[in-house]
């Protein structure tokens, strides 16, 4: 199974069946399109930057492709994203074929996508294997969840949580912070860098990770400001964009869920999930200072579902003993299936009265980041232009 490491790599490698056509102008008064982008889009038409990139995963994740597989060149300069090959054009009429199926047979509703059939593979199975009828079958939760007779219910899951991280007075006395730390990477890939983390309440926050010149990555920056949103990824074909899809909706939400006290305020439509366990995600293979390899955990959890802005599908992980939030799985919207985010929180310590997180680990459909934070400053003024477009990289 290929490795597949940092959005920054993958997310240059993903860009199927379509070639840069422009570049990112000075200032924009709203998102470019990806058919503003993109030369040669056919099936796909009529998408944000953002959620036309995360299409793209669903399709590497669902065949464990990477860009070269379907892009003549990928991964050198002399790659043509434009440039039709036969597995482009097959992808196109898979994307027609599910969108027909979903239409004429669930009235619109997304219930069969490339991951239905493929699971990991370019040929899907079509024979059932002995070992897969009598081993135990492997539990996957549905993406919306049943509450099942008896649960708890997610409002009191939910003080557990604020009460363990503080309680409500004096989360409500958290107005902002600055964390600062490492990006520690996966496979070898992506550390090294200085992690800064704003955050203002009630809804901005700012990402930013900043590699040493010698290495040629530039920057990594995820910034909301209460409306926009913006990315900028080193070694990515687009390189900058502002958010448009389901991805800004994802990081208004991170921004929110920056202030634990007002979680209540920013879900709808709460429901608590079946009991169940969460494994610790696996952290880098190439770094020992999280020790995650050799002492993963199997937590015991709380599941609260909601929904957040615009109809992004949030589902939260609350260990049992300390009933601090462990994970956050987020499903933004796109048209071939859900697209999932997942946050991984540990490590908490005290900050002045507040638990706070000091591990986070982010994987998504094309890659992984672990960062690890060695401080925070609470309530402390900051520069709103943190939570706006990046600032020019220096030369």
């Amino acid at each position: 199974m290929r490795l597949r490491i940092f959005a920054a790599t993958i997310a240059a490698a993903v860009v199927l069946g379509s070639g840069l056509a422009v570049a990112q102008p000075a200032s924009q008064e709203k998102p470019l399109m990806a058919d503003q982008i993109f030369k040669n889009i056919q099936a796909l038409k009529g998408l944000s930057v953002d959620d036309f990139m995360e299409t793209m995963g669903i399709m590497t994740a669902a065949l464990q492709f990477d860009c070269s597989d379907c892009h003549a060149n990928a991964g050198t300069d002399r790659v043509d994203w434009a440039a039709d090959t036969p597995r482009k054009r097959t992808a196109r009429r898979m994307v027609q074929m599910v969108q027909k199926i979903n239409t004429e047979n669930f009235a619109g509703r997304q219930m069969v996508t490339c991951w239905t059939c493929h699971r990991n593979r370019d040929r899907p199975l079509t024979t059932p294997t002995m070992e897969a009828i009598y081993s135990m079958p492997s539990l996957e939760s549905d993406d919306v969840l049943t509450t099942p007779p008896g649960s708890p219910t997610p409002q009191s899951i939910l003080d557990k949580y604020i009460a363990a991280s503080g309680g409500a007075q004096k989360l409500a006395g958290l107005t902002s912070f600055v964390a600062t730390g490492t990006s520690v990477g996966f496979g070898g890939f992506g550390g090294g860098g200085a992690v800064e983390i704003d955050a203002k309440a009630p809804d901005k926050r700012a990402t930013i990770v900043i590699f040493k010149a010698e290495t040629g990555r530039g920057d990594q920056i995820r910034t909301y400001d209460g409306k926009t949103g913006w990315v900028r990824t080193p070694l990515n074909v687009v390189g900058e964009y502002q958010l448009a899809g389901s991805d800004l909706d994802g990081y208004r939400f991170d921004a929110q869920l920056s202030f634990p006290g007002q979680i209540k305020q920013i879900l709808t439509n709460l429901r608590t999930g079946p009991p169940t366990s969460i494994m610790d995600l696996p952290g880098p293979s190439s770094q020992t200072s999280l020790q995650e390899d050799s002492t993963l955990q199997n937590h015991s959890v709380d599941v609260v579902q909601g929904t957040g802005s615009r109809g992004l599908l949030v589902t939260l992980y609350f260990d049992k003993d300390t009933h601090l939030l462990l994970r956050e799985i987020r499903y933004g919207a796109g048209p071939i299936g859900r697209v999932p985010t997942q946050i991984d929180y540990g490590n908490y310590k005290d900050v002045n009265g507040l638990k706070l997180p000091f591990r986070i680990t982010y994987a998504w459909l094309d890659g992984r980041d672990a960062i690890e934070l060695d401080s925070y400053k609470l309530n402390v003024p900051i520069d709103e232009k943190k939570f706006g477009r990046p600032a020019p990289m220096k030369k």
